[in-house]
């Protein structure tokens, strides 16, 4: 009797395993589509070309199981705020095809483990940081992605650099090897409108516009999430950062 009661449930806690990698895998495959029809749709509203906007999702305290279902709906890029936590999910999906984007603060002693496993970086913010990642980015893979992160907002409290920082520091990124100057990043303050959302994603746009017209060969805005991703659209964003509107809330 013992034994066929562990049979059940071994049985039943199986069952549990596969309902709920199914819900899963319906949950992200619904939340998906319905990110992708709302980029699709404010590229048309504003005059976007036509699948121009890079999505991003974001993965951060994700499990790797559904990082998994994510990839078979061909999500092959992940977005990671907590290095230790990425860098699990890094070894325990090392033979797949995805692109690591880190796109959290990252502190100096951190910048070792950045510049070895990930492909791009959303948020340097300080010479010093590019120095580093520039240092100990490994000679055989190819030149790290960068992004420069602006505080926009001017929030005292938040990460990015100012505007006559990252004037400076885009022209320094593009003099080291390792690196690949790509853009800019921005988390504004959050707004109370539709119209108020646009107006720190128009400003972070038209440094954008000054840094290519001076000479500068970069391509991407990182800007816009859940919240504001029309907005980010609206004002030129090449790549929405998703977490929340394709995996749930944060565990």
């Amino acid at each position: 009797m013992a034994k066929i009661q562990i049979s059940k449930n071994l049985i039943n806690y199986n069952s549990a395993i596969v309902y709920t990698q199914f819900n899963q895998m319906c949950m992200i495959k619904i939340n998906l589509a319905k990110v992708i029809a709302r980029i699709r749709a404010a590229e048309a509203k504003f005059d976007r070309v036509p699948n121009s906007v890079k999505l991003l999702p974001v993965s951060k305290t994700k499990p790797v199981s559904m990082l998994k279902e994510a990839s078979t709906n061909w999500l092959f890029e992940f977005g990671e705020n907590y290095l230790q936590d990425a860098i699990g999910k890094i070894k325990a999906l090392d033979n797949t095809k995805i692109t690591w984007h880190f796109i959290g603060h990252v502190q100096s002693n951190k910048a070792k483990q950045v510049a070895e496993n990930f492909s791009w970086i959303h948020t340097v913010d300080s010479l010093k940081l590019a120095l580093l990642l520039d240092k100990f980015r490994p000679e055989t893979l190819p030149p790290l992605n960068v992004c420069i992160q602006i505080n926009i907002s001017s929030e005292p409290k938040k990460f990015g650099c100012d505007t006559k920082t990252a004037m400076d520091l885009a022209w320094a990124i593009r003099d080291l090897k390792k690196l690949k100057l790509r853009g800019l990043m921005t988390i504004p303050k959050p707004a109370s409108n539709f119209t108020e959302q646009r107006k720190p994603f128009g400003n972070l746009k038209k440094i954008f516009d000054d840094l290519q017209n001076q000479g500068l060969d970069i391509d991407t805005l990182s800007m816009g999430m859940s919240n504001d991703l029309e907005a980010a659209i609206a004002e030129g964003s090449t790549m929405v950062r998703i977490g929340t509107d394709i995996f749930g809330p944060r565990t």
